[in-house]
């Protein structure tokens, strides 16, 4: 049987949640994980986006670079990968796909059943409608 995080996709959101996430999931993989980390960038699919394409790339990278900083202190190997779509768990869940991911790795950022149901949550998504075992990483609060 194969380690679920033996080759985890893990998204991250921004460079708070990098932190955060990389901070919950280091003590649960080995030296030899092949850990892939992914930042979406939601497009709006026709309406005016939320913010510009390239402020969003500039923070996934920065979030991509604290987290292979911090993941290289630790002897960890990490790739990274943007990723663009209209369905942010849909995107996830392809990518989990194309590099044949163990599992797919998160740290939950909070919200409650309301929040869930009114925005559709991607944590919600990410749980139900995967084909892979899913991993939510503690909070520490």
């Amino acid at each position: 049987m194969t380690d679920i995080l033996s080759r985890p996709l893990v998204p991250v959101a921004s460079v708070e949640d990098a932190e955060s996430t990389y901070e919950a999931l280091r003590e649960y993989v080995d030296a030899d994980a092949e850990i892939h980390v992914v930042n979406v960038i939601e497009k709006a699919g026709g309406a005016p986006d939320k913010a510009g394409v390239e402020q969003r790339e500039l923070a996934a990278e920065e979030a991509f670079s604290l987290f292979r900083d911090r993941a290289e202190a630790d002897g960890l190997t990490v790739e990274t990968d943007l990723l663009y779509g209209t369905d942010v768990a849909a995107a996830i869940r392809e990518a989990a796909a194309e590099r044949s991911a163990t599992s797919i790795a998160f740290r939950s950022r909070g919200g409650g059943r309301i929040v869930d149901f009114l925005s559709g949550s991607v944590r919600t998504k990410l749980v139900t409608e995967v084909d892979r075992p899913v991993v939510v990483l503690p909070r520490d609060e």
